[in-house]
């Protein structure tokens, strides 16, 4: 029975070959017009991995033809939607060099933002158990710079409001990363270290939550540090942002 399986298994692997040779030689022969439309229904169809080989093969044909320049910008969206993020981040990158004054060039930009993005820890991850203050900030930072480009570039472009939204979930992320480095450093009395972090969260991401922490930690380590004009003018700062809240800071995580 294994022999059997194995041999009807060469002989599905054989036929799909035989599928993709004959479908790639008639992709040499359609009008750009026809390719593309029979791409558009590979996409449709959620097939991305053929759509992703027969806009390469419509791009290569048709390289200074507007079939062509599509071809590079839907690569972006067909190599983001098959899971490539890094190939879809390329894809961007190049049509942004290549073709700076394109119409759709934002589309390039905001993609670029997103792939980024799907690679930050998603806001449930804490539900499962995970951390996600302590992960890499990394991609979070480029998805941040790359909205923020967009929307510098592109004020008026019809995806900043979306841009926008993503912006504030990042902008949350990187300062729960610095906070959470801030309150490592303040349990192990690495009070320099404490300010520098608290410094850019008030910087940077003043317009998040963790700003009231920023400047508890920022209070509380400059009088252990003996720097008290500069702890009592955070603590005014503190009181006029934050009434009634206390100026020493309690650090959070295990000592």
């Amino acid at each position: 029975m294994r022999v059997i399986a194995s041999l009807f298994t060469c002989m599905a692997a054989v036929a799909l070959l035989a599928a993709c040779a004959s479908q790639a030689s008639k992709d040499q022969t359609l009008s750009a017009p026809a390719l593309y439309k029979s791409i558009q229904a590979n996409m449709a169809a959620r097939n991305f991995k053929t759509a992703i080989g027969r806009l390469q093969t419509l791009e290569a044909r048709f390289p200074f033809d507007i079939y062509g320049t599509q071809a590079q910008l839907d690569l972006i969206y067909a190599n983001y939607m098959n899971g490539d993020d890094d190939t879809a981040e390329d894809s961007a990158d190049r049509f942004i060099r290549e073709h700076p004054r394109h119409s759709d060039v934002d589309y390039a930009y905001y993609m670029k933002g997103v792939a980024y993005f799907d690679k930050t820890p998603g806001p449930f991850t804490r539900l499962f158990g995970h951390d996600t203050f302590q992960r890499d900030p990394s991609n979070a930072q480029k998805s941040f710079q790359a909205f923020q480009l967009l929307l510098l570039k592109f004020p008026d472009t019809k995806y900043a409001a979306d841009a926008r939204q993503r912006m504030i979930f990042l902008r949350d992320r990187l300062a729960n990363y610095e906070w959470a480095v801030a309150d490592y450093y303040m349990r192990r009395g690495a009070w320099i270290s404490a300010i520098q972090r608290a410094d850019i969260i008030i910087n940077h991401y003043q317009l998040t939550p963790r700003t009231k922490d920023a400047l508890q930690i920022l209070t509380t380590a400059y009088t252990r540090l003996g720097l008290t004009h500069l702890a009592a003018d955070t603590s005014k700062v503190l009181e006029a942002n934050f009434p009634g809240a206390s100026p020493v800071y309690k650090p959070h995580g295990p000592s």
